[in-house]
């Protein structure tokens, strides 16, 4: 499947859902972000109140981009991982399936290898769920949505 948009529907979403919350707490995290590519942000848990949390899903998949071009430099697809640490909270950023961002803030009560551990078995769960994403647009694909006419179109204006 093309990476770019695709269509996330409820029982997907759901399970994203669950498996970020399993992420935060299983990882004493403070929050986990779900990002595409493109930078839309998915899903998200814990406490997002005080985040901007569009531009946090740009700047991930900025982030991800700009790293990107580090690494072609070196001879490199992409460095599937990245980590900040700052002085309160750290950032552990890695791509989920080629298609995905996860982003997991974290401070003192966690820590990175910790972190690294449980993102690895939440990454399997979350490829997982993308497959059925993936497959439920390729049986749309097969005759599933059928293409709107100008009537189409003109009836619901109305």
């Amino acid at each position: 499947m093309a990476q770019g948009h695709f269509i996330l529907y409820d029982k997907e979403f759901q399970g994203f859902q669950i498996a970020l919350k399993k992420l935060l707490a299983d990882s004493y995290a403070k929050i986990v972000f779900l990002v595409d590519k493109n930078g839309s942000l998915l899903a998200s848990a814990g406490e997002t109140a005080d985040f901007d949390t569009t531009s946090l899903a740009s700047l991930a998949a900025g982030n991800i981009a700009a790293t990107g071009g580090l690494a072609s430099l070196i001879g490199e697809k992409e460095f599937s991982i990245l980590f900040h640490e700052g002085e309160r909270d750290n950032m552990h950023i890695s791509v989920v399936a080629d298609r995905l961002i996860l982003v997991v803030i974290f401070d003192r009560r966690s820590s990175v290898g910790l972190v690294r551990l449980r993102v690895r078995r939440a990454s399997t769960q979350l490829e997982r769920i993308l497959r059925d994403v993936d497959e439920k647009a390729l049986a749309d694909e097969d005759g599933g949505i059928e293409e709107l006419t100008e009537e189409d179109i003109e009836s619901l204006l109305k």
